[in-house]
């Protein structure tokens, strides 16, 4: 279990490059390695690095196979599905087929789509007791969670489901679907993109600070994977080792 590696860049548009850099070096190796590249995607700033700089990317997205690290137990046509963020502003600009990507169903009880989404990581993940994503593209909150595992959360101890239902999420909505640290835990590459100096306070407390119990973010410790975090000066700017 390697320690993170913790990369800084002077401006957000440099880390939304790299971020974007990052997951299509992936992609081609894995679709050049095994014919199939399967990533997970956040909301948040990560969406809209992503979706600001995946359309310039060179890569077949035809191989791609799209789930979200996250998702909000809403209609599609709520502003906070995170799927159709990613459908307005990525799906439009690319030829990556809509069949390859796997929202969260909003038509059944939040159970119900937990155990939906399970059935649709285990489509794609044949021959894997637990899903070894090539990339998730994670997001940290002001409290240090992560995809939707809160600090305190009962989720964060979690050891058989490999994605799970959350009905209390202390930041709303209440209802949302989560990849769990298994699954984030089995993954080849997770990978952060923090900017501006509003972060700086949880970013130096997730990456440094060891005196308590760990916070979610600072959980994410593939076994046999990596972690990168790309941060701008503003979110690294309380780093005591950088």
């Amino acid at each position: 279990m390697a320690a993170p590696i913790i990369e800084v860049f002077s401006t957000e548009e440099e880390v939304s490059q790299k971020l974007c850099q990052l997951v299509v070096t992936r992609a081609n190796a894995a679709i050049e390695s095994k014919g199939l590249f399967t990533v997970g995607f956040s909301g948040g700033s990560a969406a809209k690095f992503l979706c600001s700089g995946l359309p310039k990317c060179n890569t077949d997205w035809s191989k791609w196979r799209v789930f979200f690290c996250d998702e909000r137990h809403v209609p599609f046509d709520d502003p906070e599905c995170t799927f159709t963020i990613y459908k307005e502003n990525l799906l439009s600009k690319v030829p990556l087929p809509e069949v390859n990507v796997f929202p969260l169903n909003p038509d059944i009880s939040v159970e119900e789509a937990a155990e939906d989404y399970v059935r649709k990581l285990y489509s794609v993940f044949t021959t894997d007791p637990v899903p070894r994503f090539d990339v998730l593209v994670l997001g940290m909150g002001p409290d240090g969670h992560t995809c939707s595992l809160f600090p305190g959360h009962p989720l964060l101890k979690e050891t058989n489901q490999i994605a799970a239902a959350i009905s209390d999420s202390p930041k709303p909505p209440p209802k949302r679907v989560t990849l769990t640290f298994p699954t984030i835990n089995n993954a080849k590459c997770a990978v952060f993109a923090s900017c501006g100096s509003a972060k700086a306070d949880i970013v130096q407390k997730v990456l440094e600070d060891t005196s308590g119990e760990l916070l979610p973010a600072a959980r994410v410790r593939p076994v046999k994977g990596e972690v990168i975090w790309f941060l701008d000066k503003g979110a690294a700017s309380k780093l005591k080792k950088v």
